[in-house]
């Protein structure tokens, strides 16, 4: 039976939400900007009307502003777009249990078991005029029969679209657009395709699986499943515990790792996806597993329980480091090193705190991992990256993203 999945983005998200709590900024190009009073803050949103002066997500403000001197610059309100957020999937769920958030403005839907009679593109436009009405913002959705090419379709007719794409259309309608714009081609990626002739998502496609395999790996395979229409990922139900078991990342470094500080760096490369992609999935941890491998291939598991949930990647980090100076005396280098959250729970769970923890100062840290997401997930999971990471080059910026494993229960 073939699937209808809905992917629905809101539009400009955090700007629009500062247009409706401001009706004053309606008109103007307006942006929305961490750090306002520094020289080097960025520009974390901005309006359509910003657009045509060449303001984008990731730029300096002080650039921004050479581009636009009109520009509007507010403070981020994340509490508001995290209230947002729960109110808009809140409406989503109306129309399936099937509901996997991929940020804090975006979904998918699955909703093949609650047509009633209705096309994917009728219930598409009536989540629109829902959105519009109950939330005062616009949302653009893509309709199609896998997750890749909806999220394709909700990017092709802002704002406020609808956009279906079909079994029978999608290579006159998806394969004509960039390669860049395919889920998982980020800027390295789209280099490496370029210097081999292949610009759009139809060239990924033509060059096949068996090519791609040879030239990318893995993650070769990936990107041809996605262009040819053969993604069959379901959609995740919210808040489910029972869906995800443990979220993971691990990699066979470059070289040995030789010391204390050469773990710490890959560990927390590694960190940083886990944690990004817990928040994309809902969830917190609240236990903490290390694999290690050595050299000679011997291999081992250690796992550490928190005193709190957490989807941080600094809290994942520092109890992965307790468990490797607890369990290893670095007698023979590392081959390959991996960590993993497990015991998950959903973010909106009841957390018991202590009168040692700073609560204002770890909402601050939260804010900067979502910000740390937005910027990533549009330039790239490197466009950012810690200090500590550039002590080693090799260690520091492997392409982690590209090696989450997402566990379900029941998985062996």
């Amino acid at each position: 039976m073939a699937r209808t999945i809905l992917h629905a983005d809101l539009d400009t998200c955090y700007a629009s939400i500062e247009m409706l709590y401001h009706p004053k900024l309606r008109g103007h190009p307006v942006a929305v900007g961490g750090s306002v009073e520094e020289r080097h803050g960025i520009i974390l949103a901005r309006n359509y009307e910003a657009r045509p002066f060449g303001v984008r997500v990731g730029q300096a403000l002080w650039q921004a502003r050479q581009l636009c001197p009109d520009l509007i610059i507010v403070p981020p309100s994340y509490d508001k777009y995290i209230l947002f957020s729960k109110l808009f999937r809140g409406i989503l769920s109306d129309y399936s249990p099937l509901v996997e958030p991929f940020g804090l403005d975006e979904s998918w839907v699955d909703v093949t078991q609650s047509l009633g009679g209705r096309t994917g593109g009728e219930i598409a436009d009536e989540i629109r005029e829902r959105v519009k009405f109950e939330l005062g913002v616009t949302v653009s959705v893509g309709v199609s029969f896998n997750k890749i090419f909806s999220k394709l379709g909700s990017d092709m007719h802002k704002p406020n679209g609808t956009t279906v794409i079909t079994q029978e259309n999608f290579r006159e309608t998806v394969w004509r657009l960039p390669a860049a714009d395919l889920l998982g081609v980020g800027r390295s990626t789209q280099k490496k395709l370029l210097q081999w002739g292949v610009k759009t998502i139809g060239d990924i496609a033509r060059l096949g699986a068996e090519q791609l395999q040879q030239r990318m790996g893995k993650w070769g395979l990936y990107l041809y499943t996605y262009a040819a229409g053969l993604d069959s990922s379901p959609v995740r139900e919210f808040g489910n515990e029972a869906v995800v078991k443990s979220v993971g990342n691990s990699t066979t470094c470059p070289r040995d790792l030789e010391n204390e500080q050469d773990a710490h760096i890959v560990l927390l490369n590694l960190a940083e996806s886990v944690a990004e992609r817990m928040r994309e999935l809902g969830f917190m941890a609240k236990t903490v597993v290390i694999s290690l491998r050595l050299n000679d291939l011997t291999w081992f598991e250690r796992q550490l329980g928190l005193e709190r949930p957490t989807f941080l990647a600094p809290e994942l980090t520092r109890a992965a480091m307790i468990l490797l100076r607890e369990n290893y005396r670095w007698e023979k280098p590392l081959r390959s090193i991996g960590i993993r959250g497990t015991n998950l729970v959903p973010m909106n769970s009841a957390v018991q705190t202590t009168l040692f923890e700073n609560e204002e100062q770890r909402m601050k840290a939260e804010k900067i991992e979502y910000t740390l997401d937005e910027i990533r997930r549009r330039y790239g999971h490197h466009a950012v990256n810690r200090g500590l990471l550039l002590l080693d080059g090799k260690l520091g910026l492997l392409d982690a993203k590209a090696d989450h494993t997402i566990h379900p229960v029941g998985y062996a």
